[in-house]
């Protein structure tokens, strides 16, 4: 994977992220919703940092909430520079988001699966995540679309569809001396 998928990636999840915190902000203003320290927590625990009681740290909340999402991002990229962009990448983006958050947070034990919760605190999360895959999505697509179409989008141009008598696009050297369609 080139330098370029990866800080792409990783501007991209930083966009998302602020797109996310803005929407969090608007929503609580809204809704009188408290912080979450659910970041902060799980920071701690996959660390080995102590654990605070009563109200936690804002820069380590900020870090794991900031931190995680942009590391995330990277994957989104590397789903634009495969030609998986635009809003059906983004809204698959948005299942991973949220899987990764799940992972995290309930293999620490800080966190319950989301089946337990309360419904309006479950469409509150992901529709927070829906924003932040979709703003990572816009960032990383715009950016791996100056590099051109991706090996996905090259393929359909020359068959679209899954086609089972369509064979993979021709090999390209990594020297830039193979074949391209």
């Amino acid at each position: 994977m080139s330098t370029r998928v990866w800080w792409q990636g990783l501007v991209a999840g930083t966009a998302g992220v602020a797109a996310m915190t803005l929407a969090e902000k608007a929503e609580q203003r809204l809704t009188g919703r408290p912080d979450s320290y659910v970041p902060a927590r799980t920071l701690e625990r996959l660390t080995g940092l102590p654990e605070q009681s009563g109200r936690r740290s804002l820069a380590v909340n900020l870090a794991m909430h900031a931190g995680q999402g942009a590391a995330v991002g990277v994957l989104r990229s590397v789903m634009a520079h495969a030609g998986l962009r635009g809003p059906w990448s983004s809204a698959r983006f948005a299942v991973v988001r949220f899987t990764v958050d799940q992972i995290l947070e309930n293999a620490t034990g800080v966190g319950a699966p989301p089946s337990t919760w309360p419904r309006r605190e479950l469409v509150v999360d992901l529709l927070h995540k829906a924003v932040y895959a979709f703003a990572t999505g816009a960032v990383a697509d715009a950016l791996a679309a100056r590099s051109g179409p991706g090996p996905g989008q090259r393929h359909a141009a020359l068959r679209p569809g899954r086609q089972a008598d369509a064979g993979p696009l021709p090999r390209v050297s990594r020297r830039g001396n193979g074949t391209r369609p």
